[in-house]
């Protein structure tokens, strides 16, 4: 999507897309190697009663999911950052997560006339329909300058 094509209010869905125990542990061990993501017998003894995903791995699929459906083919070119993230239910293998992702604000920078800002909140929610990933974040997109 183009930048212009966003706008406050407005609701992007996308999705599925379905975790694998693979996927899971292949993310741990690179990333994220705490027993609970990356040792099956273990996490299964463990307070979720089972292996997780680790949080970043599910921004990982957020982001994945973000890119095809809105920012494939706009200006985007990067991000200052989040105001925040949560994780209120783990991500387990087989999960099947969608993505809702609400526009809270679309403007143009005061300060270079060129630079195009984006607020939107970001939720995965799995199967059982338990929000698993909630953020907010802002995207900055380079427009064309306009003579």
């Amino acid at each position: 999507m183009k930048f212009a094509e966003f706008h406050a209010g407005q609701v992007i869905e996308a999705g599925p897309y379905v975790v694998t125990e693979e996927e899971v542990l292949q993310f741990a061990k690179a990333y994220d190697p705490q027993w609970f993501h990356s040792d099956p017998k273990a996490a299964a003894e463990g307070p979720f009663g089972g292996l997780i995903a680790s949080g970043w791995h599910t921004c990982g699929v957020a982001m994945r999911l973000v890119a095809k459906a809105a920012l494939e083919g706009s200006e985007s070119f990067a991000s200052p950052g989040l105001d925040y993230v949560k994780w209120p239910n783990p991500v387990r293998p087989g999960d099947s997560l969608r993505l809702v992702a609400d526009v809270i604000e679309v403007r143009l920078s005061e300060r270079h006339a060129t630079l195009g800002i984006l607020r939107w909140q970001w939720r995965l929610i799995n199967q059982r329909e338990q929000t698993v990933l909630d953020l907010t974040a802002t995207s900055l997109f380079k427009l064309p300058a306009h003579n």
